[in-house]
């Protein structure tokens, strides 16, 4: 989908690499914390340049941090991220952390903060393919079907989408069940409404 979605030019993506705006012959982005303690923090210096940088092309660039302390990352919020103004010319900056973590003073920069759940990464790349996904995937042009976004699970608040099937009709004794196969377009949306889960809260 990412593919699909730059192909047809509703989507970009840019790697801006860290250690371009290291510090020292080593090209340095970290150090070890004030206070003690056990791992690297990264500097502030190369993270404000790197976003800086890319902020001087356009202003408006929101930035995003993955971090343990940020808001839970969910449908809703990929919806709200998806829907800004003016789609076609909002850019996002993904800051992906290594190490221990980051300097505090780079929060002053981060427009979301962005938690995917009470567990740790090594990096913030795989949640930053997360949010990309997720936030693409709702751009209109990508999905296959017009309303494939708006019948998924979760398109409503904590909604699961209702049980599918295809062919064989039979398989190893487990049939599709009839209601699907009748041609009665009403009874069908009632047979998937009553069918569709909630989570558990």
């Amino acid at each position: 989908m990412m593919e699909k979605a730059t192909r047809k030019g509703l989507a970009e993506f840019e790697f801006v690499n860290l250690r371009e705006f290291g510090l020292g012959p080593h090209r340095s982005v970290d150090d070890t914390p004030y206070g003690g303690g056990d791992g690297m923090l990264l500097r502030c210096e190369p993270v404000f340049a790197a976003i800086e940088s890319v902020q001087a092309k356009d202003s408006s660039a929101k930035v995003i941090l993955p971090t343990p302390v940020g808001e839970i990352w969910d449908q809703e919020m990929a919806r709200r991220l998806s829907r800004q103004e003016e789609p076609s010319s909002c850019h996002f900056i993904i800051l992906c952390p290594h190490y221990e973590g980051y300097d505090e003073r780079i929060l002053s920069l981060v427009d979301y903060r962005i938690s995917l759940g009470k567990y740790v990464l090594t990096g913030g790349e795989l949640p930053a393919l997360i949010i990309i996904d997720s936030i693409v995937r709702l751009t209109p042009g990508v999905l296959g079907g017009e309303t494939s976004a708006e019948i998924e699970s979760f398109s409503d608040g904590n909604n699961l989408e209702y049980p599918q099937y295809t062919k064989p009709y039979d398989f190893r004794g487990m049939k599709v069940p009839d209601i699907l196969l009748s041609g009665n377009h009403g009874e069908i949306a009632k047979w998937r409404a009553e069918h569709s889960g909630r989570i558990i809260e």
